[in-house]
């Protein structure tokens, strides 16, 4: 049978993950094809991030880069007229930064610059790492997504961030006030704002008790903030069975809190919830199903995120953040900060969309197309 595109780059990035480097040629000979077979699919995996790509050669993205290889990428000749060379330093390059990392490399290109990515696979100790990566390859500038604790960062995280030579971004993180560089530039996503609309949404469907239910990421304690709002604004009850001991939440943690999610359920306490993240709500709604619980007949189900919400066997309402837009931000943000180092800082934020689908049990009239 002959081998799919997927199973090839399975086998190409094995490669490169175990020898962290290795030579064009060399991939060609031992995945059995041509030369420019895998020159087009070290193309494609170095623009999410996967790999990164230098003359003759392509390297694992969280590996040092060897004197040789920091050298070309110093030495690249730019196809732009900027001639500028950015890093992106991102914890990880699927699910949500996959179209951050895309949205920055598209703004990178129309401005005539180059992306070189790095990825820390959410190891605090590796930010360092990349960081320095990127500056012995020379870059311009940073975008910089480190991986702190969910808390946020300490003032050493913030003092090292403060006293980079180059201007630098922070994507989706903030450093608070009174901490050195509390007022670097910064795009991020209003999740907060995301999780207000989400449970407005419900509440507007009728539904008093409203629950919310995420493992504890960097993300939770935004929406956790527009959850709180909301249900104090309209004057309904604190629901939130959220995990908030362990970082990024176990999974047997997470498995309690939904089972006790069921059961509130099933006893007709509660028939609303709002789900972060949307692979966690469509195993919930598969959960909810074999319990004999419809969606959205007995139970209304919002998620939050976009990346599988529309493919679930009951299409599942979600906030989706602008990742893309976010991704262009930022690299906008970085480019005028390079262009006029004494410009005034600069703090966006875009607001999510809520896609409306039928998990939610709105009116028909006001869900998406099926398709």
């Amino acid at each position: 049978m002959r081998e799919s595109v997927e199973e090839r780059h399975k086998r190409l990035l094995r490669i490169v993950r175990e020898r962290e480097s290795v030579r064009v040629a060399e991939l060609a000979a031992e995945l059995g094809t041509s030369v420019e077979t895998v020159r087009r699919d070290v193309t494609a995996l170095a623009d999410i991030g996967r790999v990164r790509r230098l003359h003759g050669s392509v390297a694992w993205p969280t590996a040092p880069l060897n004197a040789r290889d920091s050298r070309l990428a110093r030495k690249a000749p730019d196809p732009s007229p900027s001639g500028l060379l950015l890093g992106m330093v991102v914890p990880t390059a699927s699910y949500f930064y996959q179209s951050v990392i895309r949205g920055a490399r598209e703004a990178a290109t129309a401005a005539g610059a180059r992306l070189l990515v790095g990825i820390t696979d959410y190891h605090r100790e590796r930010d360092a790492t990349q960081i320095r990566n990127m500056l012995e390859a020379g870059t311009n500038g940073l975008l910089l997504t480190p991986s702190w604790s969910v808390h946020g960062p300490n003032e050493t995280d913030a003092l090292q961030l403060a006293e980079l030579a180059v201007p630098t971004v922070l994507v989706e993180r903030r450093i608070p006030l009174g901490l050195p560089g509390a007022n670097l530039d910064r795009a991020a996503s209003d999740h907060a704002g995301g999780a207000s609309m989400a449970v407005r949404h419900l509440a507007g469907l009728g539904h008093r008790r409203i629950a919310l239910l995420s493992r504890n990421t960097h993300t939770w304690p935004h929406i956790r903030r527009g959850y709180q709002a909301a249900i104090d604004t309209l004057g309904l009850p604190d629901d939130d069975i959220s995990s908030t001991t362990d970082p990024h939440g176990r999974y047997g943690e997470f498995d309690h809190h939904a089972e006790r999610l069921t059961g509130l359920i099933t006893s007709g306490e509660i028939r609303a919830a709002l789900v972060h993240d949307d692979t966690d709500a469509a195993n919930l709604l598969q959960w909810l199903l074999a319990q004999g619980v419809r969606v959205p007949e007995d139970f209304a189900l919002v998620c939050y995120n976009d990346e599988i919400a529309a493919l679930t066997d009951t299409p599942m309402t979600s906030v989706s953040p602008a990742n893309h837009a976010l991704g262009e931000t930022a690299v906008k943000l970085l480019l005028r900060r390079i262009e006029d180092p004494g410009v005034e800082h600069s703090a966006v934020e875009w607001l999510p969309r809520l896609l409306v689908r039928k998990s939610c049990g709105a009116p028909e009239a006001a869900q998406l197309p099926s398709n």
